[in-house]
């Protein structure tokens, strides 16, 4: 018998063979696959031959196979496939490029259901479809009479996306999905009753089989965008119980025993002597957030996010000194040794007048020198320690920590945060966390990966600072952006030119990961000697262009002495123009800096791109941002390139950035934890969000015992798996 939780090896028409291809698409269990919803819909209830076709119309077409074979071509390295179809006297040719594995499966006498484009064929007489998708049609008779039974003709049917390298069609998955529907027989409904008959929602059972196999009369444009009844219930469905399941999780961590720090006069009077300047309106605000949670006797969880050069480090220095002040330890970590070694930097400098002993713990330190510092921190002699990755090791103890900051938190993996934080007070109380980010994350972002956490926004930037000049320079015009360069150097200010990746030899980007090469069988790619390196440039740069001033470079490979010694020396103005990798992206503050040149910069991310603008303009002077780019750009580069011109809202561009990459992309799913939904999409389902969190809320805070037992029950069982909810309670 099957239920929602067999595994799909024993599934009719399944088996073993096809076990592993579906698991590599996480696909498990029979739940998984009914969740596994078609991506598009064809309309196939008027069944069209190739006569009834215009040109320009895209199309679903089903007819008969004529003749199919390899076309001859009397020159080029081009082969197509070419399959006549015909239909009560009138034909279609498809033709598939390099394709000739179909000559094994396109037969003449059998049925194919196409769906492309159709257009006039340029050799011979009558229309003609490239590429298209097809489908085989063995089933279907000449009189096309039994096709009201039929998965593939006769109804709007399901294309899903293929599996094992293409072996699994959406032919499979109708297949299986249909057998799986007809066999379970109903399943239960874990929504609450009040939360479905509140937002109208459609029973469970009714909208998987709808999502599959939709009824004739319901609307293309509906199920195409997602907006049918099934498929709003199964979005909603989905956020509800993950929102659910994180609202747990913070009234669990409220719950837990935390330090109640104190902030009097005394503390208060320390804050005010280290302040290097009057804070904004939005300072105090994050501030006096933050200080509400250290008071209590909980674990603080916050988010501290603001722009870059909204003040971040300012706001988060104070929450250290309250710590400090109260007899406990502050650990800081951060995903790179550059921005540790400047947190390091800007906490020794404006708290040298308190005495606080700071350290710096990361993974280039010699092994004398960790082993030093650890003995410090044990015996509770180092107030703030600032590092790495490093920070997380098992014999990193604390004699009473009670407070830990994490900047760029989506740059680490859940395991190494959650490692931090158990590294508590000795007390058995949780330390509190503060967590950082330059990175503006959309709200839909932010209700979801931070959706367990308190938030608090800086979205102003200290008073004095300039708007920075954006501009887009073609490549062809490079010199014009060198000019500026030598204007503002030259009057006294220092300037930043990034490049793409370090060396040529290789191809290797900041990261060190190989560029891939252009081969014949990636002939689009580009060479890696068609981008510009930091190394070369750097050579050029300094001897033939910029040969008055004193240049320098700085990228990942460097070691943390050198970095350091380059940092160090353009800080002070001994170095004039700083060549460099997105290595600078973060964690590099010199207020006179003026001018960043970013070059080829249609090979960057909107992000990086704006966090590489975020370098200048923290000083008195007029910034420039110079994106110099290509000749040729395609139409998502010049989205990017020309939104960074038009805004310096972070926000606004976050939100740009994740409809052209998507949520995985945007924070690097993987790495962050960012759930992987089966059905929503975060992007197209914004609005659902919002109200699936607050029905969320609303049920946890006010439904009825039982129900909410039920489905935390159901969260427990059925969510740890893929969304990270394993401990809502």
């Amino acid at each position: 018998m099957i239920t929602l939780s067999t595994p799909l090896q024993f599934v009719k028409g399944v088996g073993e063979p096809r076990r592993e291809m579906l698991e590599n698409k996480n696909l498990l269990t029979v739940e998984d696959l009914l969740y596994y919803l078609p991506f598009r819909y064809e309309d196939r209830t008027r069944l069209r031959g190739p006569g009834e076709l215009r040109a320009g119309e895209t199309a679903t077409v089903i007819a008969k196979v004529r003749s199919a074979g390899m076309l001859p071509m009397r020159r080029g390295n081009v082969r197509i496939f070419c399959a006549d179809v015909a239909d009560q006297g009138s034909y279609l040719r498809c033709k598939w490029f390099n394709a000739a594995y179909l000559t094994k499966i396109i037969q003449p006498g059998m049925y194919l259901a196409l769906y492309g484009k159709a257009e006039n064929d340029l050799y011979e007489p009558g229309l003609q479809m490239v590429q298209p998708q097809y489908e085989i049609l063995p089933e279907l008779e000449a009189d096309l009479a039994v096709a009201g039974n039929s998965l593939e003709v006769g109804r709007i049917v399901p294309i899903y996306e293929a599996a094992g390298n293409g072996r699994l069609t959406s032919r499979f998955f109708r297949r299986v999905i249909h057998y799986i529907l007809e066999t379970l027989q109903g399943i239960e409904d874990p929504m609450p009753a009040t939360v479905a008959a509140e937002y109208r929602l459609a029973p469970r059972w009714e909208a998987i089989r709808y999502a599959h196999f939709p009824p004739r009369d319901v609307r293309l444009s509906e199920l195409e965008a997602f907006r049918s009844p099934a498929h709003l219930r199964l979005i909603f469905e989905e956020l509800f119980f993950f929102e659910a399941g994180l609202a747990w999780k913070r009234a669990n961590t409220k719950s837990l025993p935390g330090i109640s720090f104190r902030a009097d006069s005394v503390v208060r009077e320390k804050l005010k002597s280290i302040l290097p300047f009057h804070p904004t309106p939005a300072q105090k605000r994050a501030l006096a957030e933050i200080v509400e949670d250290l008071r209590a006797p909980r674990p603080m969880r916050r988010l501290l996010q603001g722009d870059v050069g909204s003040g971040k480090t300012i706001v988060a220095l104070q929450a250290a000194v309250i710590a400090i002040e109260n007899g406990y330890q502050v650990a800081v970590m951060a995903p790179t040794e550059i921005l540790a070694q400047q947190h390091f930097f800007n906490f020794r400098r404006m708290l040298a007048s308190t005495g606080y002993q700071i350290a710096l713990l990361s993974g280039s330190a010699t092994a004398k020198g960790k082993k030093a510092i650890k003995r410090l921190l044990e015996a509770g002699l180092v107030h703030i320690v600032v590092g790495t990755h490093a920070l997380v090791e098992e014999d990193v103890q604390f004699k009473s920590l009670g407070l830990v900051i994490i900047d760029e938190q989506h740059r680490f993996g859940v395991l190494q945060r959650m490692s931090l934080m158990s590294k508590g007070s000795g007390e058995q109380l949780q330390p509190d966390v503060l967590v950082m980010t330059a990175t503006p994350i959309p709200r839909t972002l932010a209700l979801t990966y931070y959706g367990d956490l308190d938030i608090s926004v800086i979205d102003e930037l200290p008073a004095g600072r300039l708007p920075i000049v954006t501009k887009k320079i073609a490549e062809a015009n490079a010199p014009r952006a060198y000019e500026i360069v030598r204007k503002h150097v030259a009057e006294g200010a220092q300037a930043f030119i990034v490049y793409p990746v370090i060396d040529d030899p290789g191809g290797d980007d900041p990261d060190g990961e190989k560029k891939p090469k252009r081969t014949r069988k990636n002939p689009r790619l580009p060479f890696v000697t068609e981008l510009k390196s930091a190394m070369k440039m750097y050579e050029h740069l300094s001897k033939d262009v910029f040969q008055e001033f004193r240049v320098g470079l700085l990228h990942g490979r460097l070691s943390s002495d050198e970095k350091e010694r380059t940092m160090q020396a353009f800080q002070n103005g001994e170095i004039q123009i700083l060549v460099g990798t997105t290595v600078i992206e973060v964690g590099v503050d010199v207020p006179n800096a003026s001018v960043m040149v970013i070059e080829q910069a249609e090979r960057f991310g909107l992000a990086q791109l704006h966090q590489l603008r975020g370098r200048v303009g923290r000083g008195r002077r007029q910034s420039h941002c110079l994106l110099i780019h290509s000749e040729k750009v395609n139409e998502v580069a010049a989205q990017r390139l020309g939104a960074l011109v038009e805004t310096q809202d972070g926000f606004v561009l976050s939100e740009l950035d994740l409809k052209l990459r998507g949520p995985g992309e945007f924070l690097g799913t993987r790495q962050s934890g960012l759930p992987a939904f089966r059905v929503a999409n975060l992007v197209r389902d914004k609005d659902i969000l919002e109200l699936a969190r607050r029905a969320a809320i609303n049920f946890i805070d006010q439904g009825e015992q039982r129900e909410r037992q039920r489905v935390l029950k159901y969260i427990r069982e059925n969510w740890g798996r893929r969304y990270g909810l394993v401990e809502v309670g």
